[in-house]
């Protein structure tokens, strides 16, 4: 039997294929991680190759030659490699897919890479002298070419202009080709502050040449981020690159910023705003090796490097690490595997770490190093609670917060940040005539109002219609919206306080010079309020900002999800580490009509550590993550039992060979049963152990696979799920 190639071909199956090398290529020149086009059904598709076999499951007559081999060397690195294949396994899903997220839109596509220089050709190297005399441009071209391959910028800047190239390849002088990168530049532009002894002791005690995985806890403004630079520093004097995710793009302006005023080197910024072309110009520039530094978003993770050497996750908590739809798999988790793939050091930075984290540090698999103090004289901010009940509001705001933006703003001309987690005017349009309520018609939700757009919209898909003036049952002109979203809290601040008012929020800010222009407006320092959603709690650094107000936190209490109480703690102790941060005296009020709480009362003590090892006990009573582990497979269909009978099939054909330490809970209808037109429903898996979960999801995923597809319907296993709707 011929040479085989396995590949991962971009299908909704979880295996990969079998196909013979291409009939003009020598199996010699194929490598794991080139690029094939090959036949599938009646398409063409890319395709990446994972391993070369000397025999298949299949006979040779049944296997297809591949079309076309697109690349001479590996795209995908052998480390990336075996971080697609080990997701795929993790996370049950098609293998395909995965590799696909290791690879810009235009390369799955099958575009050829990039060639970013120019040289000359063999007839260009024996070029007479003076053969161009009469064309300047051109033979200043040549002579720069002739002392090595320059970049189509280079030449620009040394003005050498399109039309001059054109008319050479033309010629046939010069031709493209793929510039080597050179050594990264470990220069520094400016020197980093001295370091307090918490700091120095975490950067000494990251070992940048083998595996470890290190959780940097300390306070909001205590330093983290100076302690990625300095390691980032002595990674880039070894020659080597650092990978830095961060949780949100809106960090992308402040960081980028921050991290260029610091080094010399090239930084490659990878995320989903940029275009096809930025994007795979930035990919490049990490798997060449030019760019020293590479940040993005959760996808990076899977991006190839040159020279690997630390792994950075900014605000490692974050839900945002978890994609929740197509390849769901938990950003933070892979970058884990990723460092041991590549025998490099990971460090997990957050004020307010997972129990995930908190408790990998507790059993001794991660290292952990505080920071507990604030550069400076700033000191942690003093947190307030303001009694809801039985106060008049206006609003949603009490006298008492009202009082405190008049005077942190007007009289000592600071900056004052007001969290509302509710976008839009309002979450709820009504009939004050015959109760008629504004429901989205494909979700099982109400629409929001959107008052500056005279639009109803679902925040749950992206159905939307204009805002009715009367009511369609009874015909009634009174209708009255319910409850407070950051556009009504914006109207009523402009009406009550006579200051600027800027509002944070996806709707506010679409674009990245918006959030570049809110940026330089807290830098000013010009008093102002600032009012947004948990978009402000992302590690933004607003230095002007003494007040922090939190308008609704019983909006956060009180949740279905076994992770409410987590992700409260993280969000108030995120928004409130935004006062105070340059100087002392900042102060944090929180409304609620529960300040008994005992949540409350550990956020005012500033120890968000005994807070976590109390979460966790509680975790641990009930076998709940990170103690156990939770698989969640979910059916959808348009047909409101569809869904249903299909996980009860499932379940009837697992139950026979599940671990009995297993326990499967359902079908149920999902908290939120119809989304976007289609009935969901969902099947439960807890398990007592991470091996236990495993095998467990994958035979859940071969019995969905034995029951075969059905029309209409669809389904997925979510492994270590973080979204309950």
């Amino acid at each position: 039997m011929p040479a085989v190639l396995r590949l991962a071909v971009p299908v909704p199956l979880r295996r990969l294929f079998d196909y013979t090398p291409p009939d003009d290529v020598n199996p010699r020149d194929l490598r794991p991680g080139q690029r094939l086009r090959v036949p599938f059904g009646s398409r063409e598709l890319t395709a990446v190759l994972t391993d070369i076999a000397d025999s298949s499951e299949f006979d040779a007559d049944q296997l297809r030659p591949a079309s076309a081999l697109l690349d001479q060397a590996p795209l995908v690195s052998e480390s990336v490699q075996q971080l697609c294949l080990w997701a795929a396994n993790h996370y049950q899903h098609p293998v395909g897919d995965v590799f696909s997220a290791a690879l810009p839109k235009l390369l799955r596509e099958g575009r050829d890479l990039p060639q970013d220089g120019w040289r000359l050709t063999t007839r260009g190297l024996g070029l007479a002298d003076g053969a161009l005399a009469r064309a300047r441009s051109q033979a200043k071209a040549i002579a720069l070419l002739q002392a090595a391959p320059r970049s189509g910028t280079d030449l620009a800047d040394a003005g050498v202009s399109a039309a001059v190239l054109r008319e050479l390849v033309r010629k046939d002088l010069i031709e493209r080709c793929t510039l080597e990168a050179g050594p990264l530049d470990p220069s520094t532009r400016e020197a980093g502050p001295v370091l307090l002894a918490e700091q120095s002791a975490a950067v000494d005690a990251v070992n940048l040449g083998r595996f470890g995985c290190h959780l940097l806890q300390g306070i909001t403004g205590s330093g983290k981020t100076e302690v990625y630079l300095q390691l980032i520093a002595r990674c880039l004097a070894e020659g080597r690159q650092a990978l830095v995710l961060i949780p949100e793009i809106g960090l992308t302006p402040q960081t980028v910023a921050r991290f260029e005023a610091r080094f010399q080197t090239s930084i490659a910024v990878l995320h989903s705003g940029l275009g096809d072309g930025q994007r795979l110009a930035a990919w490049q520039a990490a798997r060449s090796g030019q760019a020293g530094i590479v940040m993005g978003t959760r996808s990076a993770v899977f991006t190839t490097l040159a020279h690997p050497g630390l792994i950075v996750v900014d605000e490692e908590h974050d839900g945002s690490y978890k994609q929740q739809d197509g390849f769901r798999y938990a950003a933070r988790d892979v970058a884990v595997k990723r460092a041991q793939l590549e025998g490099c050091p990971v460090v997990l930075g957050s004020a307010t770490p997972s129990l995930e984290s908190l408790l990998n540090a507790h059993r001794g698999r991660y290292q952990v190093h505080h920071l507990n103090e604030r550069p400076g004289s700033a000191a942690l901010p003093r947190l307030e609670t303001i009694d809801l009940r039985r106060q008049p509001l206006q609003g949603g705001m009490t006298e008492t917060l009202l009082g405190a933006l008049r005077q942190t703003v007007q009289i000592d001309g600071h900056q004052a940040l007001l969290f509302l987690n509710r976008r839009g005017y309002a979450p709820t349009l009504q009939c004050h005539s015959c109760g008629w309520v504004a429901d989205c018609d494909h979700c099982d939700a109400r629409m929001t109002v959107h008052l500056r757009d005279r639009r109803l919209r679902c925040h749950h898909c992206t159905a939307q219609r204009p805002l009715p003036g009367q009511c369609p049952d009874c015909g009634s002109s009174s209708l009255l919206t319910r409850g407070l979203g950051t556009e009504q809290a914006e109207e009523q601040l402009r009406q009550l306080l006579p200051c600027p008012v800027h509002r944070v929020d996806s709707d506010a800010l679409r674009t990245r010079e918006a959030m570049s222009s809110l940026l330089d407006i807290a830098r000013a320092g010009e008093p102002c309020v600032i009012l947004g959603t948990q978009m402000l709690t992302k590690g933004h650094h607003f230095p002007a900002v003494q007040l922090v107000g939190v308008m609704d936190a019983d909006a956060l209490l009180y949740s279905a999800d076994f992770r409410g109480e987590e992700r409260m703690a993280q969000l108030i102790t995120q928004v409130s580490g935004r006062a105070g941060r340059e100087r002392s005296g900042g102060r944090v009020l929180i409304q609620t009509h529960y300040p008994d709480d005992p949540l409350f009362a550990a956020l005012q003590r500033n120890d968000y550590s005994a807070l976590g090892a109390a979460l966790l006990q509680r975790r641990q009573a009930t076998g709940m993550p990170p103690f156990g582990q939770l698989l969640l497979l979910r059916a959808d269909a348009r047909d409101e039992r569809l869904g249903e009978q299909f996980l009860v099939s499932l379940k009837k054909q697992v139950l026979p060979t599940l671990d009995p330490a297993c326990r499967l809970l359902g079908p149920l209808p999902s908290a939120m049963p119809r989304r976007a037109g289609r009935f969901r429903w969902q099947l439960w898996c807890m398990a007592p152990s991470r091996s236990t979960a495993h095998r467990a999801a994958q035979q859940l995923v071969q019995a969905g696979e034995a029951l075969g597809p059905r029309r209409d319907l669809g389904w997925f296993v979510d492994v270590d799920p973080q979204d309950v709707l």
